[in-house]
């Protein structure tokens, strides 16, 4: 089973709208690798008060250093978490699936 990371603009979404698009993401990369993935919790509903987005990029890097493959949810291009995200998996050589 793969290791599927998931990577998605955040700001100005509810929890409800991410969870949403999450769930698509992981439809749509079980389709696209032939199996059933394995999600890497890359979703911080309890982050501490207050966190900065480098401790969000931070956590995301060191979930995205275990994934097999990477889903780059709509967007992704203009949020530059996703962007920084996006490089780090493409310099690392992790599949990418851009939606």
């Amino acid at each position: 089973m793969k290791k599927l990371f998931i990577s998605q603009p955040m700001r100005g979404k509810t929890d409800e709208e991410i969870k949403k698009e999450r769930a698509k993401a992981i439809e749509k990369a079980s389709e696209l690798v032939g199996e059933p993935v394995e999600v890497i919790g890359s979703f911080f509903e309890k982050a501490p008060a207050g966190a900065k987005p480098l401790w969000f990029l931070e956590k995301s890097l060191e979930l995205l250093a275990d994934a097999d493959v990477a889903y780059f949810a709509p967007g992704w291009k203009d949020a530059r978490g996703c962007i920084i995200e996006h490089d780090c998996a493409i310099s690392y050589g992790i599949k990418s699936i851009i939606a």
